[in-house]
């Protein structure tokens, strides 16, 4: 068990990391394309029943629709993430923390090349979204990465599993 090991045996993680990130920021953009090409100026689809339904939009703010003439704003928190997220990618030695960390770092690029590329304009880009479920905010890929990966998270906080591995004495 890696939570186990003695530091000194621990293994960098920073691979597994960078493979989670990437399949998750390439799955995100992926279905992104799939859903402004078949989906584009048509009413919702039904995905599983009236559950979870497809319908594109495109959101210029965060969650809720907040802080829709500010999308700059959150062009440049996501940067700031994304490279803390690198920093702290480097020093991994957990295999639970590289998968947290690769899905939250996939999930910030995934939605912040919308705002990078995506019309209006650069760093004002609205993020493709297309999963409807009832009474909640239409999302996509990279949200769902977002909250697994903030979920594992805070299991490995209150397990008291650090970045390296170890497990802290309670």
């Amino acid at each position: 068990d890696e939570e186990t090991t003695p530091a000194t045996a621990r293994k960098p993680r920073v691979w597994l990391f960078a493979l989670v990130a990437i399949v998750a920021w390439a799955t995100d953009q992926t279905t992104k394309w799939l859903a402004v090409e078949h989906l584009t100026d048509q009413p919702a689809r039904p995905l599983v029943g009236d559950v979870l339904q497809l319908y594109l939009t495109y959101n210029p703010g965060a969650a809720f629709n907040l802080g829709i003439n500010h999308t700059w704003v959150f062009t440049l928190l996501a940067i700031i993430a994304t490279a803390v997220i690198v920093r702290l990618a480097v020093r991994l030695s957990s295999t639970g923390w590289a998968w947290a960390l690769g899905l939250i770092g996939g999930g910030v690029v995934g939605n912040l090349t919308d705002r990078l590329f995506r019309p209006p304009a650069t760093f004002r880009g609205h993020v493709v979204d297309f999963l409807m479920l009832p009474n909640w905010p239409v999302f996509n890929v990279a949200d769902i990465c977002l909250n697994i990966g903030v979920g594992l998270v805070v299991v490995l906080t209150f397990a008291g599993i650090g970045l390296d591995g170890t497990r802290e004495r309670r």
